[in-house]
């Protein structure tokens, strides 16, 4: 490996450590204003999309309802294709640490597995808050580090269509996504909602429970339609950095 090589990973992996600490303040927000995993893909049953969504702090399991937004929109743009969704099994406690590495550990196998038995699916990687950092560890930090050890081989990048983040705590310390992951960050939309303390310097806490209000979870779905190919909306335009073109 390069010195260059190595000396990303370090950035990149030394960014996503310093999120983790930051998701702490997601997880308080999420809580007080918001509110295991489904069946692997089979073989013998492979949806054309599917969903790897982990959902913010102390949410119910499940997708949470940014995740759920965000897969009804994008079922709407993709309309004729099928659609599969599978929920991060993972605490999404406030034990940030200990936590997230075990929403990245399930992310990333899922994934892999999925590559495996089911090629031809286009898989979409989303997460919100504490769940954004989760998808920063299996994306970004290509070493089996900081309680994660599942990392992700290169050639899986091929299979994951596009990414899609919500109130990302990397994003405050000015690494979002899009700029930290080589492999992932082409295809990725990073959103940040307003003054959302989380993942801006912002001091709006209702804000980081508003993606849905805000449009924000439509604008990802729009994003990952355009990355797979189709669109039922011809009015909008969206790229990565997050804003919308009429």
């Amino acid at each position: 490996m390069s010195d260059h090589r190595s000396n990303a990973d370090a950035v990149s992996g030394g960014s996503v450590r310093r999120a983790l600490v930051l998701a702490g303040a997601g997880g308080v927000l999420a809580a007080g204003l918001i509110g295991p995993g489904a069946a692997s893909a089979q073989a013998q049953s492979c949806p054309d999309v599917e969903v790897v969504f982990a959902r913010g702090t102390a949410e119910p399991a499940g997708i949470g309802r940014v995740g759920d937004a965000f897969v009804d929109a994008l079922r709407h743009d993709l309309a004729g294709r099928t659609v599969d969704v599978y929920a991060v099994s993972y605490p999404a406690s406030y034990d940030f640490l200990q936590s997230t590495p075990v929403g990245a550990d399930d992310a990333s196998a899922h994934i892999q597995a999925t590559a495996a038995s089911c090629p031809a699916t286009s898989i979409v990687l989303g997460g919100y808050s504490q769940g954004a950092a989760a998808v920063d560890l299996i994306t970004a930090d290509p070493n089996a580090t900081f309680g994660f050890g599942r990392p992700m081989p290169p050639a899986v990048a091929d299979h994951v269509a596009a990414v899609a983040v919500f109130g990302n705590p990397s994003t405050k310390i000015g690494r979002p996504l899009t700029s930290i992951s080589p492999l992932y960050g082409g295809k990725t939309i990073d959103l940040c909602n307003g003054a959302d303390p989380v993942c801006s310097d912002g001091d709006d806490r209702p804000a980081h429970s508003q993606y849905v209000q805000t449009g924000l979870a439509q604008q990802a779905a729009d994003f990952v339609a355009a990355k797979l190919g189709g669109h039922n909306r011809s009015d909008v335009l969206v790229n990565a950095s997050g804003s919308a073109v009429s």
